[in-house]
């Protein structure tokens, strides 16, 4: 049913992130799908690397743990965007259709007001997007 399943990844949160990191293994395991792990960075220095360089070897470390742990080989792609915050949504699009993901497996919060006025990430990227996606509630 999917073959190629995308895992966005906020590296400064992983630890908010582990069901939809189980959920994304369990379906790739189940599927044989491959797994490829993005991460969106700004151009300046931060507190994951001091530029995309060093942002993109913590992801690929990242990812190859993820890998290691659950047993399938992973891919990565970090995103370089000038603005992640505001560009986060369009950034992902574009990685999903790069990546050719047919399934985007990521975390989510539980409602609240806010999301009255702005839509979520998971729904604004499953409405620009040929991909499922599939929001996981830590």
């Amino acid at each position: 049913m999917f073959t190629k399943i995308m895992v966005p990844v906020d590296l400064a949160h992983v630890d908010k992130l582990t069901r939809a990191l189980d959920a994304a293994a369990d379906l790739a395991l189940h599927y044989r799908a491959s797994v490829t792990y993005v991460g969106v960075t700004a151009e300046t220095p931060g507190s994951l690397g001091h530029n995309p360089h060093e942002y993109a070897e913590r992801l690929a470390q990242f990812a190859q743990d993820q890998g290691k742990r659950h047993g399938f080989a992973v891919e990565t792609r970090a995103v370089v965007s000038h603005d992640p915050a505001v560009d986060l949504e369009k950034s992902l699009a574009k990685a999903v259709k790069e990546a050719g993901a047919d399934l985007v497996v990521m975390a989510t919060h539980v409602p609240n007001v806010a999301d009255h006025f702005w839509p979520s990430h998971g729904g604004k990227l499953a409405s620009h997007t040929d991909a499922s996606v599939f929001l996981v509630r830590g």
